[in-house]
């Protein structure tokens, strides 16, 4: 070997060795290291339970361990800026769901994330379909005798939500505004405390999501006068859809995607949808998922993109309409 290319040998190990981790990281396939997934809501939830179902399915199939991380808080903001602000190389990825997409931005007059252009849209992860209940003893038996009764008294209906700006307050609006009714909003601090008091007869009506509901709907203790989607649902085939009950055109679900920084690499946005999709429609993974009420979405990126911006124009409208603001 002559000095020339000895010295070549020499200063390409030093470049290498002299590279940082990431550089290193990014030069071999994909992953070299665990993937974070962020999960924008406490542990327990439906959004942590999906999320670790998946998780579980993809560290089988991607060659490094998928791990689960909570970062809950402010409507999602606290885990949506943590997956922005991460680096672009597919380590740190994250749930973000109808309120982090399509709610905030047209309730908040700056957020500190922007959900626009500050995330790379990997797939769809699953939707909740949105039901309609009362308490067991409510007058109304059915969807034409609730509206009927909120006709005749404007205000006197009361209708819990999970929140300001939730899925469930915003899915009441919508109804308000295809019904023409009047009816009051209470706002809880969470699902669970207004299906409690829902249960309790404390408030009338509640818009509710499947998972979390699913057991009280079937022991009993509320009653559904009809979903928000298209088509019955297996798990409630005696319920009635929106349209069929009277209000045509009604569809409602709280849904949930996958999503990473801006500007990661195509290659990484694809692989990552290609283990996503395989884990929602593996009949082990799926079978969990239904069991409690959630439908999976597998997308494609640019289908997930296409989603993402209907919802965004549709419930912006909403939103201006009712004038929520929560600033």
């Amino acid at each position: 070997m002559t000095k020339r290319s000895t010295l070549r040998t020499l200063t390409a190990a030093m470049l290498a060795f002299s590279l940082p981790a990431s550089q290193a990281i990014a030069d071999g396939p994909y992953p070299q290291q665990i993937v974070k997934w962020v999960v924008p809501y406490a542990p327990g939830g439906t959004t942590d339970v999906m999320a670790r179902n998946l998780a579980g399915r993809m560290t089988q199939t991607i060659g490094q361990q998928v791990v689960v991380e909570n970062k809950p808080g402010a409507a999602t903001i606290i885990g949506a800026t943590m997956i922005a602000r991460s680096a672009p190389d597919g380590y740190t990825v994250g749930t973000a769901d109808s309120g982090t997409l399509a709610f905030n931005p047209a309730m908040y007059a700056s957020l500190s994330y922007d959900p626009y252009k500050d995330f790379s849209l990997i797939g769809g992860l699953g939707r909740m379909p949105l039901v309609l209940a009362v308490h067991p003893d409510f007058p109304a038996r059915n969807l034409q005798e609730f509206l009927a009764m909120a006709r005749k008294s404007p205000g006197s209906i009361s209708s819990g939500s999970s929140g300001p700006g939730s899925p469930l307050h915003v899915a009441l609006e919508l109804f308000k505004q295809k019904t023409g009714t009047d009816i009051m909003h209470i706002a809880y601090r969470g699902s669970a405390p207004g299906l409690q008091d829902l249960m309790a007869g404390q408030v009338n009506s509640m818009f509710i999501d499947l998972p979390p509901s699913l057991s009280m709907i079937r022991a009993g203790k509320v009653r559904v006068l009809a979903i928000a989607t298209p088509k019955r649902l297996p798990l409630l085939p005696d319920v009635p859809t929106m349209a069929e009950a009277g209000v045509p055109g009604f569809e409602a679900y709280a849904w949930q995607g996958f999503v990473g920084p801006a500007g990661m690499p195509a290659a990484i946005v694809e692989r990552l949808n290609k283990e996503l999709n395989a884990a929602l429609v593996h009949p082990d993974t799926r079978g969990k998922l239904e069991e409690i009420g959630i439908q999976p979405i597998p997308m494609t990126p640019k289908d997930f993109a296409d989603f993402v911006a209907s919802e965004q124009k549709l419930w912006a409208g909403v939103i201006k309409a009712a004038n929520i603001r929560l600033d």
